[in-house]
């Protein structure tokens, strides 16, 4: 009695089912750019650095299973300060835990600097809004001032002509 194979050569051809979903995946783009830029960094000729797509996938795959290991982590040192927020300090302890130390100082420094860049757009956003609306004030301080006068249109009107 001849026992049936479970491979058939159509099974074989198709492709494996993904197992990461859509929304779970790095953009290819910015991980395409990111891994460029830093090889170009290291590389001494600066020239143009290709990228198989199979690399590409590992870098995207590491870098997402990198995140939910220092999320969860995060998360934990969160819970255990009853909080529900995660915070930047947690997750600067929570790459010590993972033993990833060396990456605080300068990721405390980018943050910092983050920080600055936000403020500053800030206060300029913030001006921005205080003229526009000093502006509009005024604006609608001269129309009142018309209308008193008896011109709705703003525009001095002299008698006598």
């Amino acid at each position: 009695m001849e026992t049936p194979t479970t491979t058939t050569a159509a099974a074989a051809a198709a492709p494996a089912p993904k197992v990461v979903a859509d929304a779970d995946e790095l953009p290819k783009a910015i991980v395409r750019r990111l891994v460029k830029d830093k090889l170009s960094q290291l590389s001494q000729d600066g020239g143009d650095i290709q990228i198989q797509k199979d690399s590409l996938a590992a870098f995207s795959e590491s870098a997402r299973i990198f995140i939910h290991y220092l999320s969860a982590t995060a998360n934990d040192i969160c819970k255990e300060s009853k909080r529900q927020t995660i915070n930047a300090e947690d997750v600067f302890k929570a790459l010590e835990e993972i033993e990833f130390p060396e990456f605080v100082a300068s990721l405390r420094e980018s943050l910092e600097e983050f920080k600055q860049k936000n403020a500053k757009r800030k206060s300029d956003s913030s001006k921005a809004k205080e003229a526009k609306k000093s502006k509009t004030e005024e604006t609608v301080t001269e129309n009142e001032e018309a209308h008193e006068n008896g011109n709705e249109d703003g525009d001095n009107v002299e008698d006598g002509e």
